[in-house]
């Protein structure tokens, strides 16, 4: 299968490197030092054990329009970053082309084949302007949730925290010889990609957590045992998700496990810094949108009030306008 890799970072050095030892054909599409690592010396990774594999076969190239028509397109960039390329990722399209999203948070597709009353209803958090959904044909598609964390800790080298589930679904529940295609590629490959029914529940699921401990660990600048052990916070966290549930559930979503299960596993996580966190001490935007602003969005559309999450949402967001005012990094007043 030939694969693109769009965004040779984290999650699509990690998809990458193990899909082409395992004999697939890959190109990543990547830029700067990174770019410049994987042309000289393939891409490198470091799994949970300390083995290392080095995809040495593969290509890297810069502009999408010099990759050529692929089977399969890898999505990896974060949320907000899709609507810069989403214009570009046709040249990476013969007829049936599939691309597969792996964003965290409420994606732009969410509505489409979702049927019911807001059937084909936009994400403006997740499309303001809807440039993706106009470049991107939605029959494409195919949704994936990612669980495995990792870093990019060099250009061209991973490092694989821990995970290997990338679930995958349909948007209309089906399962088509294309899910199938994909799910065993990344089996031979050494990931476990199981593909279910509703792939919007799974996404309820890891935005659980995320619409909650993300923006708490941004502002506070906690890890997440400390998040969870923290009687009021611990509490903000869930408030925040009781009202989530609340949206989902008006929109279909079945949660399998309880709120108090979900806070468990994120406090067994241990001092874990959340990714939003990562990105306030390194001068990176947050995925502010996709993980608490779609939220907002969602219960305005279904008419369920948002208290605790819209107050975090204001505040996180006003971090970010700081942030971005201050050049990425956080100063305290005199």
């Amino acid at each position: 299968m030939k694969i693109a890799v769009v965004g040779a970072g984290a999650i699509g050095g990690y998809l990458g490197a193990r899909l082409s030892a395992a004999g697939e054909e890959v190109t990543f599409i990547a830029r700067g030092a990174n770019l410049a690592a994987i042309k000289a010396s393939g891409m490198k990774l470091i799994g949970e054990d300390g083995a290392e594999i080095r995809a040495t076969n593969a290509r890297a190239i810069e502009k999408t329009a010099d990759a050529g028509p692929q089977d399969a397109v890898l999505l990896t960039v974060k949320a907000h970053q899709v609507a810069a390329l989403a214009p570009e990722l046709r040249h990476l399209c013969h007829a049936q082309t599939t691309i597969v999203t792996m964003q965290n948070g409420i994606p732009w597709w969410y509505f489409h084949k979702h049927g019911g009353e807001h059937d084909g209803q936009a994400v403006r958090s997740a499309d303001p302007d809807g440039s993706i959904a106009r470049s991107i044909d939605p029959d494409r598609i195919i949704g994936s949730v990612v669980y495995p964390a990792a870093n990019l800790i060099a250009p061209g080298v991973v490092q694989v925290v821990e995970g290997n589930r990338f679930t995958l679904g349909e948007l209309d529940g089906t399962t088509t010889p294309r899910v199938q295609a994909i799910s065993e590629n990344l089996a031979r490959a050494g990931f476990k990609a199981p593909i279910i029914s509703d792939i919007r529940s799974e996404i309820w699921l890891k935005l659980w957590g995320n619409l909650s401990f993300n923006p708490i660990s941004a502002l506070t600048h906690a890890t997440l045992v400390d998040i969870c052990q923290f009687l009021l916070t611990r509490e903000l966290a869930t408030q925040m998700m009781t009202e989530a549930e609340a949206i989902a559930k008006k929109l279909g979503v079945t949660f399998r496990v309880s709120i108090e299960r979900r806070i468990a596993g994120a406090e067994k996580v241990g001092a874990h810094k959340t990714s939003m966190l990562q990105d306030v001490e390194q001068g990176r935007p947050m995925e502010i949108e996709a993980l608490v602003g779609s939220v907002v969005e969602l219960g305005a559309l279904t008419s369920t009030p948002t208290p605790h999450i819209s107050a975090v949402y204001a505040c996180t967001t006003l971090l970010a306008k700081t942030l971005n005012a201050s050049g990425g990094k956080l100063t305290i007043g005199s």
